[in-house]
């Protein structure tokens, strides 16, 4: 119920950075290049001769020596995710499943490998830059508030389109939402047992319309 949720939520806030739980990072790989105009996802592009999904999977491996990955991948990628682990990583703390037909299915598929209490990372794999220091900040601060969603400002003026009128945007109060975005599973696994909607973008969107701050 949703009561139980919130006391869920007030729990995990009660808990201390000294608290050890699992740490599972879900790493969602569903790109297709479109954008970029290559017919390779742009997840698995070279940088520096190794593709960009591998510093993704490094850094969080890196970054904690007990740290779990899910790592979610379009079905048509599966064999392109495997031959990465096998050139560079082992299966011992990588898992692989299947994405779905948006960034909400994808998560939810991987979420549902996940049995015990932990901290959760949800991040994109494109996203190859993320730093170990963000992702330890991250989990402290979820230990201590339940969550933590990185965000950055905009260093671009802002407009708002509202028709065939326009109004500019005090940048100065707009973040640009990054990831990973991080939370206790007390709080993640139960709100994505909610029904899909197309105003989900990210996890944040899903905690919120299940009624969490």
């Amino acid at each position: 119920s949703m009561d139980e949720m919130k006391m869920a939520q007030m729990e995990t806030n009660k808990l201390t950075c000294e608290v050890e739980l699992s740490k599972i990072a879900v790493i969602v790989a569903g790109g297709t290049g479109v954008r970029m105009n290559t017919a390779i996802p742009k997840q698995f592009l070279l940088l520096n001769g190794k593709p960009i999904l591998y510093y993704t999977i490094k850094t969080f491996l890196q970054a904690f020596n007990d740290v779990k990955i899910i790592l979610v991948l379009p079905e048509e990628s599966i064999a392109a995710g495997q031959e990465i682990i096998d050139a560079f990583f082992d299966y011992e703390r990588i898992k692989i499943t299947i994405g779905g037909r948006t960034r909400f299915h994808s998560v939810q598929n991987g979420l549902k490998l996940i049995e015990e209490e932990a901290i959760i990372f949800v991040h994109d794999g494109v996203r190859c830059l993320v730093s170990q220091q963000l992702i330890h900040h991250c989990y402290n601060a979820a230990i201590e508030f339940g969550s933590a969603i990185p965000v950055i400002g905009s260093a671009d003026s802002l407009r708002i389109i509202k028709g065939e009128n326009n109004e500019i945007l005090d940048r100065d109060t707009v973040r640009l939402v990054q990831t990973p975005q991080t939370f206790h599973s007390k709080i993640l696994l139960p709100a994505f047992n909610i029904d899909f909607k197309e105003k989900f973008t990210d996890e944040a969107t899903v905690v919120e319309a299940f009624g969490l701050k």
